[in-house]
């Protein structure tokens, strides 16, 4: 998640500065970046070094094979995400391109502890269609991006130095995107709204407004919501701070490669003179315990009757012979 953080009053102050728009301050102070020869994700630990180094990081490389079902895990409730004019705005921050959400946005349920206010979603991309760039993998597997919902617990009522204090203060849902099949383009059409922003956005700090016409559950189409991974973790950008309930989905966002192919093609990191927004994400930090949800029951259930199944002819093959 693109939320810039430092020790002590640095790291309450760029939190803030992360996390809630119209809050303005100088987050340059912190000089990170991704991929970049002598300035990249290995630098951070020492950047940032609280947290960036700490044994509760993200993203992880998921092994579903190793997801411990979890029957608490249940259906999320989504607040708003209906509204045809939550998304307010769309910015280039120099490291992603963040929409922020007006206020009564909220999820719950899902086995988090409360409802959670849903502040702004940020991607994660790579070099267009055919380099990935999402942060979480799938046995090892890399999608082209990846899209994060920012949310922070209710009772704090914005106050997001007490949240990363938390270390269940934040939630983040996490939505692979994939590169529909076949030769469509300009599909699906929320995201080709939502991608036409893009031109207008293309130096750093630009930002516009978001017209009315679509939602988040255009944006998030297909996606079957109640089967996903759960595992605490941290945010994925210095300060790295453990702080985060972590939701990825199981199913892919499809999105047309043309679409996928303009964030690579058309951000730029500070302006035209500079590189393109290429490769901005984390590489994979250790394996932590990760669960899954009651929506993936059935292939729980299919596995146990198979195993019954086995079992029920072992038997009756000894007792033949």
């Amino acid at each position: 998640m693109c939320l810039e953080l430092m020790n002590s009053l640095v790291a309450a102050v760029l939190t803030v500065c992360a996390l809630v728009s119209s809050v303005h301050c100088a987050s340059e102070s912190i000089a990170w970046c991704y991929h970049l020869p002598s300035c990249n994700d290995n630098t951070w630990p020492t950047i940032s070094p609280q947290y960036c180094n700490g044994n509760q990081q993200s993203p992880i490389n998921i092994v579903p094979a190793s997801a411990k079902f979890n029957a608490n895990l249940t259906d999320f409730t989504f607040k708003n995400f209906n509204s045809i004019s939550a998304l307010e705005s769309i910015k280039n921050t120099g490291k992603t391109v963040k929409v922020t959400f007006g206020s009564g946005v909220q999820v719950s349920g899902g086995d988090l502890s409360e409802a959670y206010d849903s502040l702004q979603f940020h991607l994660h991309w790579g070099n267009g269609s055919s380099v990935p760039g999402s942060e979480h993998t799938v046995d090892g597997k890399r999608y082209p991006m990846e899209l994060h919902i920012v949310n922070v617990k209710a009772s704090y009522n914005g106050n997001t130095t007490q949240a990363v204090a938390d270390s269940k203060g934040l939630a983040a849902l996490g939505f692979f995107i994939e590169e529909m099949s076949g030769t469509a383009t300009g599909q699906p059409a929320s995201w080709k709204t939502l991608t036409s922003y893009l031109t207008n956005i293309k130096d750093k700090d630009d930002s516009v407004s978001i017209a009315s016409g679509i939602s988040l559950d255009d944006l998030l189409d297909g996606v079957n919501r109640s089967r996903y991974y759960r595992y605490l973790g941290s945010l994925t950008t210095p300060a790295c701070n453990e702080a985060v309930v972590w939701t990825v989905f199981k199913e892919p966002i499809k999105v047309s490669k043309d679409l996928i192919d303009l964030f690579s093609t058309t951000m730029y990191v500070t302006n035209s003179s500079s590189p393109l927004m290429t490769n901005v994400f984390r590489k994979i930090q250790p394996e932590q315990p990760v669960t899954e949800s009651a929506g993936s029951s059935i292939r729980s259930a299919s596995t146990a009757w198979y195993s019954l199944g086995l079992m029920a002819l072992s038997l009756a093959l000894g007792r033949k012979w």
